[in-house]
């Protein structure tokens, strides 16, 4: 039996902020600065690459930036958060090195960086912890901030303290206006007591997830189900006079109904998800192709609207943190159409049969149970070799 031990993991506490008028105009200004450094050094590094083949790194920039701070015509920018402008070049850096890491791999997907635009990119800016320039006060329910001060936050979990040590804070603004802070420190977190219980889940569409040992999730479907009150919602934006403060009222009563969508299915997952790794010492995952499955225009709307890629994404960073293990099954695996009494392939199933018969051993089943089972026999067989 494996000791359950401690461990040191980067987590994150996401806060609802409250500003006062003059913060919120200083966190939409550092945010304007932030996309100018950003969109500035851009189009510096190419306009460098095509007249003199050089390649501004991240070291170059941040010379420059210094010298531009102290240019008259961009004297504003000394008036927000340093480390907010760096974190800007570095951001932009990791972009550029992206880029070329997948191109080198010569995938042609992954495009060029781009500039940052006022209304599609999401507005938030990073800043880091030091010399105790960050305080997170639970019992007051405030939080400090470079150039802010105390802001007032709302404290949506059962928080006594603060957290351990701090890295950095990320401060966001959604498009219906709402502020966040989401603060990324070094917890100690105990891992999971080691379970005989293993599971392989299939995931799908009517139910969200069918598992091998007859834990059946079913499917929401948040989207669908708020979809007729959102249809509503944008149909009165289409008809407000463009420019009008009433078509601006509008714009943030439609984007307050996405984010209602959005945090009903991100609850959803982070249940199921916590559970499922508490409750499993294995857990085996079908590798899904989910960009090609969308494809298909009759099933887009209901596979965006399952959240598949982010349900793995957090079986996988929790299954790390709690000392489980997850194994992807290759996504070429028959896991629908092998029997898994027998091991025969069928290979004149398609999806819309549910249930069907072993041609050679006669056992009869159900699509997804039966996937769900031959998933984890799968999975413990890659991890025994």
């Amino acid at each position: 039996m494996r000791v359950a031990r401690r461990k040191v993991v980067e987590k994150a506490y996401v806060f609802r902020l409250y500003p006062t008028s003059s913060q919120a105009n200083q966190i939409n200004k550092t945010m304007g600065c932030v996309r100018f450094v950003y969109n500035y050094f851009l189009d510096k590094r190419i306009t460098s690459y095509k007249e003199n083949k050089e390649n501004l790194g991240y070291k170059k920039c941040s010379a420059l930036l210094t010298k531009l701070k102290q240019d008259k015509e961009y004297i504003w920018l000394q008036e927000v958060d340093k480390f907010a402008l760096q974190n800007s070049l570095k951001d932009l850096d990791k972009a550029y090195a992206n880029f070329f890491r997948e191109r080198a791999k010569g995938n042609t997907k992954q495009g060029f960086p781009k500039y940052k635009s006022k209304h599609k990119t999401r507005q938030k800016y990073r800043t880091n912890y030091t010399n105790d320039n960050v305080r997170l006060d639970i019992e007051a329910q405030q939080i400090k901030l470079p150039k802010l001060g105390w802001v007032k936050l709302h404290k949506s979990k059962n928080l006594i303290e603060s957290p351990g040590k701090i890295i950095n804070v990320t401060v966001n603004k959604t498009s219906s206006g709402k502020y966040f802070a989401s603060v990324l420190y070094l917890a100690e977190i105990q891992e999971l007591p080691e379970t005989k219980n293993n599971a392989g889940y299939d995931l799908g569409l009517k139910i969200f997830a069918n598992s091998s040992n007859d834990d059946t999730i079913e499917n929401p479907r948040y989207f669908r189900t708020e979809e007729r009150k959102l249809t509503r919602l944008q149909r009165q934006l289409s008809r407000k006079a463009i420019g009008s403060n009433n078509r601006q009222k509008q714009r943030i009563q439609v984007a307050r109904q996405h984010e209602r969508i959005t945090n009903l299915r991100k609850d959803f997952l982070h249940q199921q998800s916590t559970r499922i790794v508490r409750e499993n010492q294995v857990i085996c995952l079908e590798d899904l192709q989910i960009k090609n499955m969308i494809k298909n225009r009759r099933l887009a709307k209901s596979i965006s609207d399952a959240g598949w890629g982010m349900f793995r994404q957090m079986i996988i960073y929790k299954a790390n943190w709690y000392g489980r293990t997850v194994v992807i099954i290759d996504k070429f695996y028959p896991s629908s159409k092998k029997c898994n009494e027998c091991g025969e392939i069928n290979p004149m199933l398609t999806l819309s049969i549910r249930e069907w018969q072993c041609p050679k051993c006669g056992q009869t089943h159900d699509r997804d149970k039966n996937a769900a089972q031959n998933i984890l026999a799968e999975g413990l067989r890659l991890l025994s070799v």
